[in-house]
């Protein structure tokens, strides 16, 4: 096993955050980082390292790796309409998913549902599996949100079904392909991004390769990193480099798990399961070859007559914008006013890989400076 203590140690981050701020100087500018993935949002945050880091000026911003957050509301209706109108229905997801505000502001996971209907938070796509097979009388639905890292699960759920021949399950596929959306952010040219720290999970899934048009066709750096500070500054580190020699790649700073082809098996896996379609992103709207979709039969959307309701939207709500990275949390007008974990108005304030939620728990009074 990695021991991964000496990534944790104070010394060690301050070293580095040394080395980036001497790097930082020989830029002279500000340099804008986008961390794709929520983890990293969180391990800037929690450790003070995200402020830190806007003193030496370096401004990080939160990007779409949040699987609840860019959720769109299509997807919200309808598990809404499927669990208020059908009967003998489970609406199966993990914890975060169910606590979205949907309809009237009441998260899903409290809502009443239709005659011999339930709501169950599952914590893995094998207890799906075993809902299913414990209630043969009831469809169970699996409300199917994630990226790659939890996709070749969700594959393998539906590969088991049909193998068992298990045929009350299906899902609604809200299932995201990381890369697409980068590059829609860098398309639309809202926001003038230096470079990427790509997520780690993902990237152990589908490796570095999926990122490279990032520096080929728009010059930007980046890297991959793990989620320790450590991991994260040395990611921060290794952009700041490129920056400097003017030489834009795919660095992999978390060689202990993530290789440049990824995860084989994992991948024909998704490709066995799932084809590629456009689908709809909270924030983006339409994104080409952004989702994965289950073969024939496998779709709610096949099974039910879907009519999504509208769903409540707390006016002002800028999680869309959040996950573009066109706004900071702070910059939304319900953010800590009206808009908290305790009582959240959009899907950024309940996901843990959330930016409001984390901004929220983790503001400017942690500290954490280089020497």
């Amino acid at each position: 096993m990695i021991d991964i203590t000496p990534l944790r140690r104070e010394k060690g981050v301050r070293a580095l955050l040394n080395q980036i701020k001497e790097e930082v100087s020989t830029l002279d500018r500000k340099i804008n980082i986008m961390e794709v993935c929520g983890t990293h949002t969180m391990t800037a945050y929690r450790s003070g390292l995200g402020w830190a880091l806007r003193k030496m000026g370096i401004n990080l911003i939160s990007g779409p790796g949040c699987p609840v957050c860019v959720t769109p509301d299509s997807i919200i209706s309808s598990a809404v309409f499927l669990v208020k109108r059908y009967s003998s229905v489970i609406l199966a997801s993990f914890g975060d998913m169910l606590k979205v505000p949907a309809s009237d502001g009441v998260p899903l996971m409290k809502l009443v549902p239709a005659e011999n209907s339930e709501i169950r938070i599952i914590y893995s796509t094998e207890e799906v599996l075993k809902l299913a097979m414990e209630n043969p009388q009831k469809e169970v639905v699996f409300l199917a949100a994630g990226f790659e890292t939890t996709i070749p699960s969700i594959a393998w759920l539906l590969k088991r079904a049909k193998e068992k021949k298990i045929k009350n399950i299906s899902i609604l596929p809200a299932m995201k392909l990381v890369p697409p959306p980068l590059k829609a952010i860098l398309e639309s040219g809202e926001i003038k991004l230096d470079g990427f720290i790509y997520p780690g999970h993902v990237s152990v899934i589908i490796g570095s390769e999926p990122y490279r048009f990032i520096p080929e066709k728009y010059g930007i750096a980046g890297a991959i990193a793990g989620f320790e500070p450590a991991d994260l500054l040395f990611g921060i580190l290794s952009v700041l480099r490129q920056i400097k020699l003017g030489k834009p790649d795919v660095d992999i700073v978390y060689k202990r798990a993530v290789k440049p082809e990824g995860n084989p098996v994992a991948k024909d896996l998704m490709r066995e399961v799932f084809h590629v379609e456009d689908a709809e992103w909270r924030g983006f709207g339409v994104i080409p070859e952004s989702g994965l979709f289950p073969e024939k039969g496998f779709s709610a959307f096949e099974r039910f007559e879907l009519k999504p309701e509208a769903v409540w939207e707390s006016k002002g709500c800028r999680c869309g914008d959040v996950v573009k990275g066109v706004a900071q949390p702070e910059d939304c007008p319900l953010f800590k006013k009206v808009c908290t974990p305790d009582s959240p108005r959009g899907a950024c304030m309940v996901s843990i890989e959330g930016a409001c939620l984390i901004h929220f728990k983790y503001g400017e009074e942690v500290s954490f400076e280089g020497d």
